[in-house]
């Protein structure tokens, strides 16, 4: 039974932590080299869509996305796909005609390059075809940039100092609520485990 707790709790944590990875944002330093829109034929996959469009069966269908391609420093490749966000994830992205205009501007070659930070979230996968997607475009003079995830620290952080809050909360409860409660079952269990040996006994006793 121990073990399947422990099971279950890594799953719930990496379920958790999957999660922030997918949505807290990163940057990247890069050279873009092109822009364009890809029909991308989306199924269970959809979920990593904004733009999702069905048919008159209510099945996903391909959907138009925004696609920003770009290169690292080291000569990586990076695709990014330009949607609003909406309100979930949280990034009140709704300039996606904007950021697409932005890219097309800051396209370079390699001969001539200009450096690009792009901040995004989400998760690149050739396999099920899908993007991380670009929320802001700043240029910068040149690839050598120290970029500190300022953001990400503070809200780890306090994420972190609300959930020792919470845990605490959570024991304190138990110790005050619970605890007294499996106390009183336990010191009833002994008085009724006591009281059935005493009968079983002089029942025995009686016998001889």
């Amino acid at each position: 039974m121990r073990y399947v707790k422990w099971i279950v709790l890594a799953l719930v944590v990496g379920i958790f932590a999957a999660f922030l990875h997918y949505t807290l944002p990163q940057r990247d330093i890069v050279r873009i080299t092109g822009t364009d829109i890809q029909r991308i034929n989306v199924g269970w996959n959809g979920i990593f869509y904004a733009t999702r469009m069905r048919n008159a069966q209510g099945d996903l269908i391909g959907t138009d996305v925004l696609l920003i391609r770009a290169i690292t420093p080291n000569g990586k490749t990076r695709v990014y796909r330009n949607e609003d966000t909406g309100f979930w994830p949280p990034y009140f992205k709704f300039d996606s005609a904007d950021l697409q205009t932005e890219a097309e501007d800051l396209v370079s070659t390699a001969d001539a390059p200009r450096w690009a930070i792009v901040r995004h979230y989400g998760w690149r996968n050739r396999l099920i075809t899908i993007y991380p997607n670009a929320t802001s475009i700043r240029p910068v003079s040149s690839p050598d940039v120290t970029l500190i995830p300022w953001f990400n620290i503070i809200f780890l952080t306090l994420l972190a100092a609300f959930l020792f809050w919470l845990w605490r909360r959570l024991v304190a409860f138990r110790e005050r609520r619970i605890d007294p409660v499996i106390d009183e079952i336990e010191d009833a269990s002994d008085v009724a485990r006591s009281r059935v040996n005493r009968f079983w006994h002089r029942l025995t006793k009686r016998s001889r």
